[in-house]
């Protein structure tokens, strides 16, 4: 039963990843222009504080998850029950405390936001404020019982959730736009989505379940265990939202509503762009975690690193050459003019992103050789210093310095900094890993002019215009690296799935 729901939780992950991909690339554009330019930096603004105000989790959700399995596995239901209810309680506090924040942040919204907006946006900020704040809020205490569903291994029903609130927000959203609501009615399905949610989860854990919460004397002792547990949890949380939010608020905060909704949708391709990764990241961590259990060699985690990384290289650098070649073109088909320094922008991050995203393999030995602290002071240093410099930045430059501040930082800590730590400490191959991945590029350069000539001979400005153009490009990419940048190996991993269909097809065994 539970390796089921794991097969099926997995696949239903990434059929999640591929719909929330596609509705975003469709919906986007429609919203962008129903509701304009500023409405949506409005919208993109409130979204921000409700991630704000979401870290006061603290990563206790991930300690839900693990302290409940792990009574589980010893056969303990009272102790599970009583976590519980001690888990209510602390994000009931939490929960109080976000209502608090919030507030102060409600009431003085004039004079954090006042400087870059007019008096309609501020009236519009401040009604969204409220109820994402009053969403937030109520969310806390019920957000333990989804901890609990994943804890009893109940992935198919989350995964077929997420589907379905991935599906109904366009569906619901879209009459409503078409009425005439803009960034207040999108905030208000926002939080009533959330609450709907999150009354489901309440459900199945009491009714197919069939969980008790019972409420005992705080142990204070447990309580610093569980605080310890999700300490570095939280730190990754905070990096996230510095990084991926921070950038937004700021703008909203000096700049303006127009500012944030061009940043928005940076952020948006940004995150398109590491889905890719993190989806082939999930194929090899099982083997991963197996070998580090063994206690390989250093030499065979550098070859796994090595060559996991070449894969990822393989996805990564392909979806970049193409948004490089025929990105501006797509930026401005899909959204229009008024965005067209989203492709710059996205540009300036995704260039040093590339690189933490074909080295996943090391955070994944990193975790399983227990040097996590490391990563997460480094990365808490770095995602500080970002905001540090991304306020002067964005003051003076705009959006340009936010993604100038967010590229900095990922080039100090995720490049740098992080390469050095894996080569030192981890005494994994970092100069035979470059070598490698310098080979893979080399007939990438190559076929790159081929685009550049493309987009000058062809430049009729429509969807049709751009598909041919990325389908020939492709036609002579995708060969050149596979007879010039791939291995056997490699060849192998990306024929033998469809090999096997082939056989099955004939009905050849």
């Amino acid at each position: 039963m539970a390796i089921n729901q794991l097969k099926a939780g997995a696949l239903l992950a990434y059929v999640s990843l591929g719909l929330n991909n596609v509705i975003g690339l469709l919906y986007t554009p429609f919203l962008l222009r129903k509701i304009g330019q500023s409405e949506f930096g409005l919208y993109s603004l409130a979204i921000s504080v409700m991630a704000y105000l979401t870290m006061m989790d603290f990563g206790l959700g991930n300690a839900v998850v693990r302290y409940t399995a792990k009574f589980r596995a010893e056969g303990k239901i009272a102790e599970q029950y009583a976590l519980f209810g001690l888990f209510f309680k602390v994000y009931s506090v939490i929960g109080v405390v976000a209502l608090v924040a919030g507030l102060g942040l409600y009431f003085n919204a004039e004079h954090i936001f006042g400087f870059a907006m007019n008096a309609v946006e501020m009236g519009n900020a401040r009604i969204m404020t409220l109820f994402v704040v009053i969403s937030v809020a109520i969310s806390f205490p019920l957000s333990v019982f989804g901890s609990i569903n994943t804890a009893y291994e109940c992935f198919t029903f989350q995964r077929l959730i997420n589907i379905g609130r991935i599906i109904l927000n366009p569906l619901i959203m879209i009459p409503l736009l078409l009425l005439g609501y803009k960034s207040v009615g999108m905030i208000v399905l926002t939080a009533i989505l959330n609450l709907a949610i999150l009354l489901v989860n309440v459900w199945y854990c009491f009714v197919r379940l069939k969980i008790r919460l019972t409420f005992e004397k705080l142990d204070w002792i447990f309580l610093k265990e569980i605080a310890g547990y999700s300490f570095f949890i939280f730190l990754s949380v905070v990096v996230d939202r510095i990084y991926w939010n921070s950038g937004q608020f700021v703008l909203g905060i000096q700049v303006g509503t127009a500012a944030v909704a061009v940043f928005a949708i940076t952020v948006q391709l940004s995150t398109y762009y590491m889905s890719f990764s993190g989806a082939i990241m999930g194929v090899f961590l099982p083997k991963v975690t197996a070998m580090v259990a063994q206690n390989v060699s250093d030499l065979e985690l550098s070859n796994l690193f090595i060559r996991v990384g070449r894969i990822e290289y393989l996805i990564t650098a392909f979806i970049f050459c193409g948004f490089i070649l025929f990105g501006k073109e797509f930026v401005l088909l899909w959204i229009g003019a008024e965005y067209s320094q989203v492709y710059l922008f996205s540009l300036i991050i995704m260039f040093p992103l590339t690189i933490p995203l074909v080295q996943n393999m090391g955070i994944i030995i990193l975790q399983a050789r227990n040097r996590q602290k490391f990563r997460s002071y480094l990365y808490v240093a770095i995602a500080l210093l970002n905001l540090i410099v991304t306020i002067p930045l964005a003051k003076t430059c705009g959006g340009i310095g936010c993604a100038l501040g967010i590229s900095g930082s990922i080039i100090i800590g995720h490049v740098i900094t992080i390469n050095v730590y894996y080569y030192k400490r981890l005494h994994l191959d970092i100069i035979r890993f470059w070598r490698e991945i310098f080979r893979m590029t080399v007939p990438i350069l190559i076929v790159m002019p081929v685009g550049i000539f493309l987009n000058f001979a062809y430049k009729s400005g429509s969807l049709l215009s751009l598909g041919i153009k990325i389908c020939i490009f492709s036609i002579i990419y995708l060969p050149a690296v596979w007879r010039f940048g791939m291995n056997d190996y490699e060849r192998i991993i990306f024929t033998s799935p469809w090999s096997k269909f082939i056989l099955k097809f004939d009905g050849k065994h």
